[in-house]
């Protein structure tokens, strides 16, 4: 191959996961009602992710980036920010959960149960709470998660439930019903 000559890259993820990566997501049909997912790599939060996080956010609470005033607070030490929590147990259930979303459409009884501090390791999981196949679409659905995250003591940090629009794998064979006219 000379040096103007490109090599082709397959940018369709069907092809790619066809050729033995990983999946990326699911189709409706694969989720199963009950069904838990432990996300991986857990994720180990740093000063300076959440510090990063803070100032990209415009969030200059002392509690979060203030060694001093945070040694007298309740916790006696810097406190994660919790939309960083959020952020992190969202992004880390996307592979098994939201890779291939059409769209999110809720997130629902987001709740941070006790603090995260730098240096904790946050493992993710989610259940599969409902599947739903859309009566106006028939190549898509809605699913819903409760997504929990735990930190390396096994102490629930932050959980909260979301409802994603994924494709089917297959359009349905029936056709939608024919509404009024």
């Amino acid at each position: 191959m000379s040096v103007s000559e490109k090599p082709s890259v397959e940018t369709e993820q069907a092809a790619r996961e066809a050729s033995g990566s990983h999946p990326y997501g699911r189709y409706l049909e694969e989720f199963e009602v009950g069904a838990v997912y432990k996300h991986w790599p857990a994720k180990t939060v740093t000063e300076a992710d959440d510090h990063l996080f803070c100032l990209l956010t415009m969030n200059h609470h002392p509690l979060h980036i203030n060694d001093v005033y945070a040694q007298r607070s309740q916790q006696g030490r810097n406190v994660v920010v919790g939309p960083l929590v959020y952020s992190l147990a969202l992004g880390m259930s996307v592979s098994d959960v939201s890779g291939k979303a059409i769209a999110n459409l809720a997130t629902e009884e987001l709740s941070h149960p006790a603090p995260v501090f730098h240096g904790d390791t946050l493992f993710v999981e989610s259940e599969v709470l409902e599947k739903r196949e859309s009566r106006s679409k028939p190549d898509r659905g809605t699913v819903k998660v409760h997504t929990r995250a735990y930190n390396q003591e096994g102490v629930l940090v932050a959980e909260f439930k979301r409802v994603v629009l994924v494709p089917r794998k297959t359009a349905a064979t029936d056709p939608p019903p024919v509404r009024g006219r």
